[in-house]
């Protein structure tokens, strides 16, 4: 007889929104039963879910209109305190900008025109060694598309390379 009466359990849940309780299956219910357990232990260990045992079934995840919300110990980025100079200051200003520079950017640039520039000056097919380059193409498949031995291209592109360093300055 208890076996019936396990399998005949309505598992329900109860939805905020509308006030109401929804009778669900098995597996929904317990699914969703272990995420908001999980999602309420996590925000009672940040001090910001203060919610009973007794009304646990209350919990829909949404802390923000939450009655049993607290302040906890996790600040938002925007949170404005006074520093010892009496200035306020937000976690936002403490976090740094890595975009790089507009005059590192415009160097750059100039630095590869340079290279490019001498690299003409160095070797003729420096357009097609560039192109090759370019397509991940290897020294080998460069070398016979030039129709140079290898070997003799090679040595050529490491002198170019050295050559190219230098005005780099490294």
């Amino acid at each position: 007889m208890a076996k019936n009466v396990n399998q005949s359990k309505q598992y329900r849940i109860y939805l905020k929104s509308t006030k109401e309780w929804v009778e669900v299956p098995e597996e929904f219910y317990r699914e969703q039963t272990r995420y908001y357990d999980t999602f309420r232990h996590r925000m009672q260990e940040h001090g910001q879910c203060s919610c009973p045992k007794s009304k646990f079934w209350l919990c829909d995840g949404d802390c923000l209109t939450c009655e049993f919300r607290c302040a906890g110990d996790m600040l938002s980025l925007d949170y404005e305190t006074e520093n010892d100079s009496g200035d306020t200051c937000s976690m936002l200003d403490s976090i740094p900008d890595t975009a790089p520079l507009a005059a590192d950017i415009i160097a750059d640039k100039l630095l590869l025109e340079q290279l490019v520039q001498r690299l003409h000056e160095l070797d003729p097919d420096a357009g097609l060694i560039l192109q090759l380059l370019k397509d991940e193409k290897s020294d080998r498949a460069i070398a016979e598309a030039l129709g140079r031995p290898q070997r003799t291209f090679a040595h050529q592109m490491k002198r170019y390379r050295d050559e190219l360093r230098n005005i780099r300055g490294y």
